[in-house]
């Protein structure tokens, strides 16, 4: 911290806010898009970077910011979501107004489940009332990206907002049908809010780009809480804040955007959607090139998970033919890569990998054993998977097809353990 007072003043008054802030992160979703990847987990439980969980990164987000009241709301097949929160981030101290609670769907205010994204938050309400926060930040659990949320704090208070969105700039055919879009004034005073449009509203100046909503928002706790006591209450409404709460507010309150970008370059930050096979084999591969734009070794912002004790990674063999050995890759540790050869490859951790094998692009999910002599190129192997010795993948997509694997739209492989053998419900 910079020795200049006014800098102390800023920074105690910004610690304020975040004491005076309770986060919710939305966790409930199924990622349907990933098909079978989330079979037997939501897609915040997904695995990302090689020892990761997606939910992960807004955790970090919050702890690295100094938000530390956090609730996770849970519903699609939370169970392996569930257990790694309670193994990796139930170390806080209650009585330090430090925690992460899991908010399962329970019914608190109807009888049905979680309706939408904002109806998830009203039936956490007497929650919210207990902790008694000034402001609810509400995230996205299904995002990779890190983010200090204290600039948009400070300037949702300096604004005198009643809402702030977090938004940034993306390619209107990437928006289209995909998020949601707003129109600013020269303040970022939000005049117009389109949920998930077809033909997306270029910024003006910027023809084939507009300003999306990443779907996290900072939110008055008055305000919120009397807006969904509203929305409760409306047999019409889809619940939602980006089809309901936002446009409704737009009359009558005010909501303010806030541009994500990189505060060293001021230029657009990193974030990714990884909804997609492609999108999560794309951003994964991200990472093993010599500069990645998310740097998970970065000492300042660590990303905080749970993994399990186990050993280093271990290459053996150094004879032709047979020589275990990475390139342009990374490897988690509990791996044995035994007279193998790895290019630009991610390894997850505990993965054995046994001699005359060639695997190259290709993503692989802990506990995977693959066998001898298999070819796998631009894959996704998913957890605890027994690849067959001989198995080819990723050269022939009919034969592929016929092996019961899933083939992208780009062409990436996706192999599960219930495509090798009979489902067992483990995530």
């Amino acid at each position: 911290m910079s020795d200049n007072p006014s800098s102390r003043v800023v920074y105690r008054y910004v610690s304020h806010l975040t004491k005076d802030t309770f986060a919710l992160i939305l966790a409930g979703g199924r990622g349907s898009r990933l098909h079978e990847l989330t079979e037997f987990r939501a897609k915040p439980a997904v695995y990302f970077g090689g020892k990761y969980r997606i939910i992960d990164f807004p955790l970090s987000n919050c702890v690295n910011s100094g938000i530390r009241r956090i609730g996770v709301l849970t519903q699609y097949k939370a169970h392996s979501l569930i257990r790694h929160l309670v193994r990796g981030w139930s170390h806080f101290k209650k009585e330090h107004e430090e925690y992460v609670e899991i908010l399962p769907a329970s019914q608190q205010f109807s009888e049905d489940w979680y309706q939408g994204t904002a109806d998830a938050v009203y039936q956490n309400l007497d929650i919210l009332r207990s902790a008694k926060p000034k402001f609810i930040l509400i995230l996205s659990g299904d995002h990779i990206y890190t983010m200090d949320y204290r600039p948009m704090l400070l300037s949702h208070v300096e604004s005198g907002a009643d809402m702030t969105v977090s938004c940034l700039e993306v390619p209107v055919e990437e928006a289209a049908g995909a998020f949601g879009v707003m129109t600013v004034d020269e303040d970022n005073r939000i005049l117009r809010f389109d949920e998930k449009p077809e033909d997306p509203t270029s910024i003006p100046g910027k023809p084939g780009v507009t300003l999306a909503s990443m779907g996290n928002y900072i939110f008055n706790t008055d305000i919120l809480l009397k807006l969904l006591e509203r929305d409760g209450k409306n047999p019409d409404s889809e619940h939602d804040f980006g089809k309901n709460i936002i446009p409704a507010m737009l009359k009558d309150h005010k909501v303010y955007a806030f541009p994500f970008q990189n505060t060293e370059t001021n230029e657009l930050a990193y974030w990714r959607d990884v909804g997609t096979l492609d999108a999560f084999w794309e951003a994964n591969m991200e990472l093993i090139s010599p500069k990645p734009e998310l740097n998970l070794y970065d000492p300042d912002w660590p990303i905080w998970t749970y993994q399990k004790q186990v050993p280093p990674a271990k290459f053996v063999f150094d004879s032709d033919g047979r020589r275990g050995m990475a390139v342009d890759s990374m490897v988690s540790g509990g791996c044995i890569i035994s007279g193998s050869q790895l290019k630009k490859t991610l390894l997850f951790s505990s993965v054995r990998i046994h001699s005359f094998s060639s695997i190259e692009d290709t993503v692989i999910l802990p506990g995977v054993v693959i066998n001898r002599h298999c070819k796998i190129r631009r894959a996704i192997i998913d957890r605890g998977c027994n690849i067959p010795e001989g198995s080819v993948i990723g050269f022939d997509a009919e034969q592929d097809r016929a092996n019961g694997f899933r083939i992208s739209t780009n062409g990436i492989v996706l192999v599960t353990r219930s495509m090798l053998e009979p489902p067992q419900g483990s995530a």
